[in-house]
């Protein structure tokens, strides 16, 4: 009896066995989404008819539907560098920068990046990006620190802008000639150039405080914007800066620009503020919330896109057309990406 009980064990323990190690299909996993709704995301461009927008940990995603869904790019090799600023210069090419020097290059509309420098050495951060007329691109960022290069980004030198020093630059960009570029940064620091970038000039100051931006307005005139609601305006001469009142005294961080004219400026307290009159006034067209408005872009169908410290914002601008006290709430977005380590949040940088 005992010989028979023992075999029949061993033969339960031999089909345990047998039935563990044996090949079955593995049950398929939830799918998993890259949280874009609770990210903090810096900055945000169009690539044709798509959209790009970068952020916390290095992480770049892309939209073809106008911002409803948003994908991950791939980014070799990944670096969880803050990204700062995203620029397209055509539907295919793209230059993105962010912390420890990082410049990205894409040649597809942002589904790939490459990287092109990183310096773990010397981690000031790049926060702006341009291609000059010349070809060459420059890119600037904390403490005074540009790289220029005359290879299309394969190599990199450092180079010094006369009057700069130790000042962090913010934000480049050029006027709708082509020629005439300004460049903004700690301090109140404007320079200009009107020979495509070439060679710079400090602006007389007007403003001790930190600018975020600029943006140019009809006419040739521009208008900067930056820390505690500081905002000024000048002609195309840059002879003089008057001081437009702002609503509220928040930092503005980003700008976009309507197809009538109509200026929107983003900033903190989920603030977006307008001007129809060519800069001269802002409005409250959207306020609430917690989280910085960091950039904007304008949809075809006029929807703002917002990158922000809570995530991407889909905002149909008619809702707020209503505004009072409390802000209309956003559309709620959807991913259809796999998710990647950069999910840990991580403090705006504009």
């Amino acid at each position: 009896m005992r010989t028979a009980i023992g075999l029949a064990m061993a033969a339960v323990v031999a089909a345990s066995a047998l039935y563990a190690f044996s090949a079955r299909p593995t049950p398929p996993l939830p799918e998993t989404r890259l949280p874009v709704n609770r990210m903090n995301f810096t900055t945000i461009a169009p690539a044709g008819n798509a959209w790009v927008a970068g952020g916390e940990l290095g992480t770049i995603v892309s939209s073809g539907d106008e911002g409803k869904s948003w994908t991950a790019d791939k980014v070799d090799p990944v670096r969880y560098a803050l990204i700062t600023r995203i620029v397209f210069i055509d539907d295919k090419t793209g230059m993105a920068v962010g912390h420890e020097g990082q410049i990205l290059r894409s040649d597809d509309g942002g589904k790939d990046w490459k990287e092109l420098h990183f310096d773990e050495k010397n981690g000031a951060p790049l926060m702006s990006i341009a291609k000059l007329p010349s070809g060459q691109w420059l890119a600037v960022g904390a403490f005074g620190r540009a790289l220029r290069s005359a290879d299309d980004g394969k190599t990199w030198e450092q180079i010094t802008i006369p009057g700069v020093g130790d000042k962090h630059l913010n934000y480049i960009t050029k006027a709708a000639d082509g020629h005439r570029w300004m460049l903004v940064g700690e301090h109140g620091l404007v320079l200009t150039s009107t020979d495509g970038g070439e060679n710079w000039s400090v602006v007389p100051p007007f403003y001790n405080g930190s600018l975020y931006g600029i943006v140019e307005l009809a006419g040739g005139g521009w208008l900067v914007y930056g820390m505690r609601g500081n905002a000024y305006r000048t002609d195309a001469g840059l002879r003089e800066w008057t001081k437009v009142a702002v609503p509220a005294p928040i930092s503005m961080y980003g700008s976009a620009k309507l197809a009538d004219g109509t200026l929107l400026l983003v900033g903190q307290g989920g603030m977006v503020l307008r001007s129809t009159d060519n800069g001269k006034t802002l409005t409250v067209a959207r306020a609430g919330g917690r989280s910085a408005f960091t950039d904007i872009g304008i949809a075809p169908d006029g929807t703002w896109l917002i990158a922000s410290e809570g995530g991407l914002l889909r905002i149909d601008p008619a809702a707020q057309a209503a505004f009072a006290a409390n802000a209309a709430p956003a559309a709620p977005l959807t991913s259809t990406a796999s998710a990647t380590p950069a999910t840990q949040a991580s403090g705006a940088q504009k």
